[in-house]
């Protein structure tokens, strides 16, 4: 008995993939059948979605926050105006008049375009 060439073993195999998919596209109609006929007047139900983010329950007096941290600056407007924004994006100012970075990270990730540090 002769051996059977690749594009035998192809066609064979070809032609059984075919023949699964399409008992499984026939299945698939079937149930969907059976499942309107079951009770057909029942509602479609709305596919699961995730629940909106919930916001922060205790945000902070950026202002105070703010005030204390740049008690200490040559340049309090300026500092004022920097810890606001990294406040109001991050809710949190670290403790102190400087450093304590690691108690906020959001705060110390914050950089200008330069890539410099952005919040004081």
């Amino acid at each position: 008995m002769a051996a059977a060439s690749g594009r035998d073993r192809c066609a064979g195999a070809c032609a059984f993939l075919l023949l699964l998919l399409g008992l499984g596209v026939a299945a698939g109609a079937e149930t969907t059948e059976a499942i309107a006929a079951v009770d057909p007047n029942q509602e479609r139900q709305v596919p699961w979605s995730p629940a909106p983010a919930p916001s922060p329950m205790n945000p902070i007096d950026c202002r105070s926050a703010c005030a204390s941290r740049c008690a200490l600056s040559s340049r309090p407007n300026l500092c004022n105006r920097a810890c606001g924004s990294c406040c109001a994006r991050c809710n949190c100012v670290p403790p102190g008049t400087s450093g304590n970075y690691h108690m906020c990270p959001c705060y110390a990730a914050i950089t200008t375009r330069g890539g410099r540090p952005k919040c004081p």
